[in-house]
């Protein structure tokens, strides 16, 4: 029901259990910035990440390169935690801030990806490693990681 109700609305929505969110929380609180990859026909655009639970926000690299922590959100995500205890789920809601940056396809690739580089604990140690070890970060490892060519 909450996935449909957001179907072709500028906005996307999921639901995770709540061990996977108490997981993402835990690993956001030490590590929250991370790059993605949103692939565009014959190459890709990166978009840079904040978590700050209970939201994660996305604008283009460039962008934040440019503007620092001035850049416009292109995308943000809310978790609603509200069933977490009852109903063993956490909601979650994502709204595409400017449609003519992002599709509802890429919207949902992007939570998708967000969500498994920090729940996945092979894919999380490139989160760690852009956080806490950034002269060993390579972006190449990320485009690995996917399955994207290096361009």
């Amino acid at each position: 029901v909450w996935e449909g109700y957001h179907l072709g609305r500028g906005h996307i929505g999921v639901s995770i259990k709540a061990k996977l969110y108490r997981l993402l929380e835990q690993r956001s609180a030490t590590c929250p910035y991370f790059v993605i990859p949103l692939w565009r026909g014959s190459g890709y655009t990166t978009m840079f990440m904040q978590v700050q639970l209970p939201h994660m926000i996305f604008t283009g690299l460039e962008d934040y390169k440019a503007r620092g922590t001035q850049a416009s959100p292109y995308y943000t995500i809310t978790h609603f935690t509200e069933f977490a205890e009852t109903k063993d789920t956490v909601l979650v809601r994502g709204d595409v801030v400017f449609t003519s940056k992002l599709t509802d396809a890429e919207a949902k690739c992007l939570l998708v990806t967000a969500h498994s580089f920090y729940l996945n604990d092979v894919r999380y140690k490139l989160v760690e490693r852009f956080n806490k070890e950034t002269h060993d970060f390579e972006f190449k490892d990320v485009l690995q990681a996917l399955e994207m060519p290096s361009m």
